[in-house]
């Protein structure tokens, strides 16, 4: 008898610390400090550095593994990101490879043949269930937010109110199913600052406008406000992105619900402003890296 813990374990682990482990040393830490970062021993990382623990072959060429690595890497090295977010990506990732057919659930079927007899369908843990959809939602407005704090420039495109990428379940609902930023990230002294990690229910205003594109139609999952810009406008409808403008008021809803409808194919939302109302610009995307990337491109 052997669980897929003992496939994590024995084989998933030992891979993936030994690749991270590599690809800090790479970025120009020391052993103490890959040691610290990791949470094991010097010795560890010694042993992980000159191939003398076990990998999965399998495991270390999954293109998944590969770019989560390489993420965790560039964050982990940067301080971006701390040992704690690291470890709920790569949980994220184990829940994903556990998934019937997926490469953990392969290992695990090839050690236990048994298992096949439960064929395809078989899933040792649910990759959908509340906490695993928070959480891959949770570590995408991460990547998305790193995105932007390592854009040069970004700074310039927040508006005075501050901007919020936010992003939500699939089955969304209202903002308690949208995670954002608390209390919005702000420029100050020109550099984007990210006060803390994404929490679900702490937006209401970016988080109301990506709710009503949503129950008018659109295809989209995640949103970020920025400062008005004409000519930010006409980069994006050059870049491929429909437009809309809607009118800011108190039924945000209804405005946002009447735009998406004249323009159902709409990705960029806008409002110029009025009486104590900042005009504003609100990207929309099918995820929070996505959206990062279509702002990026505009510095």
């Amino acid at each position: 008898m052997q669980f897929v813990e003992e496939i994590v374990v024995d084989e998933f682990l030992p891979t993936v610390r030994s690749l991270l482990a590599g690809a800090l040393r790479g970025r120009g830490l020391t052993q103490s400090e890959v040691a610290d970062v990791l949470g094991i021993s010097q010795s560890a990382v010694s042993k992980y550095a000159h191939g003398d623990v076990a990998t999965n072959d399998r495991i270390a060429g999954d293109e998944r593994v590969e770019r989560l690595v390489e993420e965790l890497a560039d964050g982990l090295a940067a301080s971006d990101i701390t040992p704690v977010q690291a470890l709920i990506e790569i949980e994220v990732l184990v829940r994903e490879l556990e998934t019937g057919g997926d490469l953990l659930a392969q290992l695990h079927e090839e050690a236990v043949p048994e298992l096949a007899d439960h064929g395809s369908s078989f899933r040792v843990h649910d990759p959908e269930s509340d906490l695993r959809t928070s959480e891959r939602v949770l570590s995408s407005l991460r990547r998305g937010l790193r995105i932007l704090e390592n854009a040069s420039g970004f700074a310039t495109l927040i508006p005075a109110v501050g901007s919020n990428l936010v992003a939500c379940i699939p089955d969304a609902e209202d903002v308690d199913d949208v995670a954002g930023v608390p209390g919005r990230v702000f420029d100050v002294k020109g550099k984007a600052t990210v006060p803390s990690d994404p929490e679900f229910g702490v937006s209401e205003h970016v988080a109301s406008v990506l709710l009503a594109a949503r129950d008018h139609g659109a295809d989209v999952s995640a949103a970020i406000n920025i400062t008005y810009d004409r000519k930010l406008l006409a980069e994006l409808t050059e870049s491929g992105h429909v437009t809309a403008e809607f009118d800011e008021g108190s039924d945000v809803a209804s405005s946002v619900g009447a735009a998406i409808e004249d323009e159902p194919e709409a990705t960029v939302l806008y409002q110029t402003g009025g009486m104590g109302i900042e005009p504003l610009i609100y990207v929309l995307g099918s995820d929070a890296e996505s959206v990062a990337d279509t702002v990026r491109s505009l510095i």
